[in-house]
């Protein structure tokens, strides 16, 4: 019984001097762990329910639980709720790279704030938080995964428990944190998300460094606000509370020093932001500097959350507003962009805040090394390249329909809340169907798959038999951009290219070239161009000529026998 009572006691004082010392973990080189950050989040719930909640939200590779804390003036726990109310909804989602956990201890520190009355709580805005996304990955714990970074003491790993990095899953949704996240995010459909980081690259004298969903690509009325009004008012808060930021300091090339120009990122949607755009909400990546104190960078994310909050609840309408524009031309879009470039001609002028950038004799290679000089300060104008023109677009079809045999591609569409119905009976239908004409394929693994890209189609109108249960998938909705640029096979994440559909791009049936022999035969004597495009083919191509299996081959592939693969398997209903 005394020993019940002693561990009891000790629950007891812990959970006092925990809840006092949170914030000077945060003031120090320490980073909340996983259990500290839940039960950090789950006294605040107890402490305050008319105002916080505190839920989970599926589960993650390692097998715990996503949260999701909600902070609410008036109670509104719910995204219908909210939107009843007329409230913007922010959501966090903190520790997507655990070795980078500014914003854990940030959320948990603007979260007391909050809720302790230490900063006014807006009336209109829901805050919604991922306390720890990559769960596995803070449980893998250790000071010296991230080689250049400046604290703190200990931290997660970049990895989760199937070393994917979930900042390249939003679109495969290979791990189920993903899918987890996914149901957050399209349950609460967020007006804005913000991604919590640290970056690595140059050195210069900014703590924080922001990356905003690109305008261009964000498009419509929303894309417009985001450039002209959000971004730049976020800029001017941030340098107004004495945290004044950078755009994120991304090159033309990895060593190349922001002199030379800052490029705005392109994020496709295997990144968070990327993501996000596809369903109109405005996405911001938090980049606090590496070589920064980590106290100094954790007080620069709080900085950049609380001016988000300020923004929002000053901008409610305004927000919502562009979105729910920007979400009605999505329905009727009738071309989409799917690959961007860099328009060079157009950029702006900003006024940098770096260090100069020298070079020494490396003792190690005895190379020239870049380095940059902390007591060489400047300020002078840099350019930033932040506009991107379509490079490839495809004309939206008026459906799209899909075999139910594509199981995994089904599920990843039910999961982001597609509307989709399904045949109730068999029929052939008269459809846009691609062939897959060439592509690449990375050498090594990227993410758990071998990444396709720079795909090319040879499209053609077919009848084509589909069955009871396939899946008819109307371009009519919300979720316009979702589906074409994961249906449509070169956009750059497409579940094409992520190798959903590799079973289509191998050949099944062949033949036995000592009977096939006398078919050619038949077939060119047949098939007068048949016959002289095979009779160019041995002219031109030495190696050809001498090849016997080959030239059959080439008869076989025009012939009627040839099996048509690479035939991507969705096919497309036009617009009439």
């Amino acid at each position: 019984m005394k020993r019940i009572y002693f561990v009891a006691l000790l629950i007891i004082l812990f959970s006092k001097v925990f809840s006092q010392d949170v914030v000077k973990l945060n003031e120090s080189n320490r980073s909340l762990t996983y259990d500290e950050t839940i039960a950090a989040y789950t006294e605040l719930a107890k402490k305050f329910p008319a105002q916080s909640r505190l839920l989970t939200e599926g589960l993650t590779d390692c097998g715990k639980p996503l949260h999701l804390f909600i902070i609410s003036s008036d109670g509104s726990f719910t995204p219908e709720s909210a939107r009843t109310k007329g409230k913007t909804i922010l959501l966090i989602n903190n520790g997507i790279h655990p070795g980078e956990p500014d914003g854990i201890d940030a959320s948990v520190r603007l979260s007391q704030d909050y809720l302790n009355g230490k900063k006014p709580l807006p009336a209109n805005v829901v805050i919604c938080i991922i306390p720890v996304y990559n769960i596995d990955g803070s449980l893998n714990r250790g000071c010296c995964s991230r080689a250049n970074q400046n604290g703190p003491e200990a931290y997660g790993f970049r990895g989760n428990s199937r070393n994917l990095d979930l900042n390249r899953d939003f679109i495969k949704a290979d791990a189920a944190n993903t899918r987890s996240f996914i149901k957050i995010f399209r349950h609460w459909d967020p007006d804005v998300l913000v991604d919590t980081h640290v970056s690595d690259g140059a050195d210069y004298q900014y703590t924080m460094t922001l990356i905003s969903t690109q305008h261009n690509k964000l498009g419509g009325p929303a894309g417009v606000y985001l450039k002209n009004k959000m971004t730049p008012a976020l800029f001017s808060l941030m340098q107004s509370s004495g945290n004044e930021m950078s755009t994120y300091v991304n090159t033309s090339k990895y060593d190349d020093t922001p002199e030379s120009g800052i490029y705005g990122f392109m994020e496709t949607p295997r990144f968070a932001t990327g993501y996000a755009a596809l369903f109109q909400c405005f996405g911001f990546v938090t980049e606090t500097h590496m070589l920064k104190p980590f106290a100094s960078r954790v007080v620069a994310t709080v900085s950049f959350l609380e001016n988000v909050v300020v923004f929002l609840s000053e901008n409610s309408n305004d927000v919502i507003n562009a979105r729910k524009q920007t979400k009605v031309l999505v329905r009727s879009q009738s071309e989409f962009p799917l690959h961007w470039k860099l328009d060079s001609a157009k950029y702006d002028q900003v006024q940098f805040k770096g260090f100069e950038a020298e070079y020494r004799t490396s003792k190690v290679t005895g190379q020239n090394q870049l380095y940059f000089n902390r007591e060489r300060k400047f300020i002078r104008p840099v350019k930033f390249f932040d506009t991107y023109q379509p490079a490839a677009s495809v004309k939206r079809p008026e459906f799209y329909v899909l075999p139910q045999a594509w199981h995994e591609v089904v599920d990843r569409l039910h999961l982001n809340k597609v509307q989709m119905h399904r045949l109730d009976r068999d029929s052939v239908m008269e459809v846009e169907i691609y062939f897959i004409d060439d592509f690449k394929t990375v050498k090594d693994p990227y993410e758990g798959r071998y990444l396709h890209n720079s795909t090319s189609l040879i499209s053609e109108i077919k009848k084509v038999q589909y069955y009871k249960g396939d899946y008819i998938i109307a371009v009519n909705q919300e979720a316009n951009r979702f589906i074409v640029e994961t249906l449509e096979p070169i956009a750059p994440d497409s579940w094409f290219n992520w190798g959903f559909f590799d079973a289509v791009l191998q050949q099944k049936e062949w033949f036995s070239a000592y009977v096939f022999d006398e078919v050619a035969e038949k077939l060119l004597e047949e098939n007068t161009e048949l016959k002289a495009a095979f009779n160019k083919k041995k002219t031109e191509d030495e190696e050809f000529a001498k090849n016997s299996f080959a030239q059959l081959y080439f008869i076989y592939r025009n012939s009627p026998n040839f099996e048509h693969h690479k035939r991507y398997p969705v096919g497309r209903i036009m617009v009439k």
